[in-house]
């Protein structure tokens, strides 16, 4: 073959893996309201800074009419980009070939891609649109070395998986391994066996967006961390994410110039407060007046709402936010609160993200159900997390900080570096109510007519002594009391003076986290 039939055979190619399944297909996306794979990647990248890599890939199976069906590219685009002027490495599943299906070359220009991360320290995206497994090629489709890949890239470089259409079989199970999944509404589900098969199994009809859509994902099974309106916003709210993360385990999240005054905040929280302890308060209100901007990026905001998880900025600085929320079920902690919370924390300390605490929670859910769930498990997780944790660790106590809930949320027990309390703060074994009932049974059960009064004035001699946060600064339970409107002063000096440091733990294989 001469130099310009190479050549051409070459152009030949390539246009063909450009143009991927063909314009009838990418018309059918764009009915849709979704762009095609590589419209994602172009929109997603730096302008001109996409490096496509094993463009030229293809099935090598010949079975079931395959040698007539391979596409080069083999149904996904893998390369290297740039966000914000920083690199990643990105892949695409495209739609219009074979359904996006994950066949062995397909899945192997995934697992070099991840190789490629950790050798070279940039996170990884996943732009995620197939209908699973190409049947095809039979066993050999690739899933288990993708979720190898995911599981020992885990903790080395950050991984981020956008579901932006149909995401059934082992890609699920790719990206539950992941660090953060956002998925795009109405277009973007995700489950392990389709509607046609959970009919066939089990004789019931349901529509993809009922079996795995935004409201089961973001709701109530929690796996889904972000929401999209469509593949534009998705592709935005990567962007924006990306932008607290550092781009390996050895860095440091990247810092930007404040854009607001460092030092006080716009409005005094206490006007937030309401005038009894036991009213509710939307929480956000208070984290809003204290980071940079007033801008929290949430994780998991429709699910476990009893409890806030948020990237945010101070003093430019990127901080992971973990606050009680007493607007939801009074901020108590639950089953999956405590698997929220843990969860986020885990990834910030991997990642050298200092965490910041917002204490007001009267402790942990009682009764029956939660129990049966599993609370002493799964409240453990968050205990164990902030005990693993090495990053800068600060607390502030707004209200209440009862019995478990002190060390759930960091305390100086489980290795908090700075704690703060506003003087509204109320910490304590339990409330003044539950503990006088403990304290004083017999003196009030003598009261005969007057057990009511007797009560209400034993409460009121507890809280004298244990009800605000003196109790807790005499015995070096916290470094100060702060005024409110100080909070974002304070909280920015504590990050300047941890900023440089360093704490190692006992060596060992790896932990046994109480999954």
């Amino acid at each position: 073959m001469s130099y310009e039939e190479a050549f051409a055979k070459w152009q030949r190619l390539k246009e063909r893996a450009m143009a991927g399944g063909g314009e009838t297909f990418a018309v059918k996306q764009h009915e849709m309201g979704m762009m095609t794979a590589r419209e994602r990647v172009n929109v997603l990248v730096d302008e001109d800074s996409f490096v496509e890599m094993n463009m030229l890939g293809e099935a090598q199976c010949k079975d079931f009419g395959m040698e007539e069906r391979k596409i080069p590219g083999d149904g996904v685009i893998t390369g290297i980009g740039e966000i914000g002027g920083r690199k990643v490495c990105i892949y695409s599943q495209d739609k219009t070939v074979m359904s996006g299906s994950v066949g062995w070359t397909h899945a192997m220009k995934i697992c070099y891609l991840f190789e490629l991360a950790r050798k070279i320290g940039i996170p990884i995206v996943g732009l995620n649109d197939s209908v699973g497994g190409r049947i095809q090629e039979g066993l050999k489709v690739g899933y288990g070395p993708i979720f190898y890949q995911n599981a020992i890239t885990s903790g080395v470089v950050p991984q981020i998986s956008a579901i932006m259409g149909t995401c059934s079989g082992g890609p699920a199970y790719s990206s539950g391994i992941m660090d953060f999944i956002i998925m795009v509404e109405k277009t973007g589900q995700m489950f392990i066996t389709g509607p046609p098969v959970i009919k066939a199994v089990t004789g019931r009809e349901v529509t993809k967006e009922e079996l795995g859509g935004v409201k089961v994902h973001a709701e109530i099974s929690g796996t889904v961390d972000l929401i999209a309106k469509d593949d534009r916003d998705c592709l935005r709210i990567i962007r924006e994410l990306f932008g607290f993360l550092p781009s390996h385990w050895r860095e440091k999240p990247p810092k930007t110039e404040a854009r607001d005054d460092l030092e006080d905040m716009k409005t005094d929280p206490m006007t937030i407060l309401p005038g009894s302890s036991n009213k509710p308060f939307d929480m956000v209100d208070i984290l809003r007046e204290v980071v940079d901007e007033g801008h929290l990026l949430e994780i998991k905001p429709r699910f476990a709402n009893n409890i806030i998880t948020a990237f945010a900025r101070l003093g430019g600085m990127p901080v992971g936010m973990v606050a009680n929320q007493p607007s939801v079920r009074a901020g108590v902690l639950d089953v999956d609160s405590s698997d929220k919370a843990s969860r986020f924390i885990r990834f910030c300390d991997a990642f050298n993200i200092p965490l910041i605490s917002f204490m007001d929670s009267p402790g942990f859910m009682p009764g029956i159900e939660q129990e049966y769930k599993g609370v002493i498990r799964h409240g453990a997780k968050m205990l164990y997390a902030w005990s693993e944790a090495t990053v800068p660790k600060i607390t502030v106590v707004i209200r209440k900080g009862y019995g478990g809930v002190k060390p759930a949320m960091c305390n100086k027990e489980v290795g908090c570096d700075m704690m703060f309390a506003w003087p509204t703060a109320e910490l304590a074994v339990m409330g003044a109510e539950g503990a006088v009932n403990v304290i004083f049974k017999d003196e009030i059960s003598k009261a005969g007519d007057r057990k009511d009064e007797v009560r209400k004035e034993k409460a009121r001699e507890y809280v004298e002594k244990f009800g605000g946060p003196f109790e807790a600064a005499s015995k070096l339970c916290i470094e100060s009391i702060i005024e409110p409107r100080e909070t974002r002063r304070e909280l920015i000096r504590a990050l300047r003076i941890l900023e440089s440091k360093e704490e190692t733990k006992p060596k060992k294989k790896h932990c046994n986290f109480p999954v």
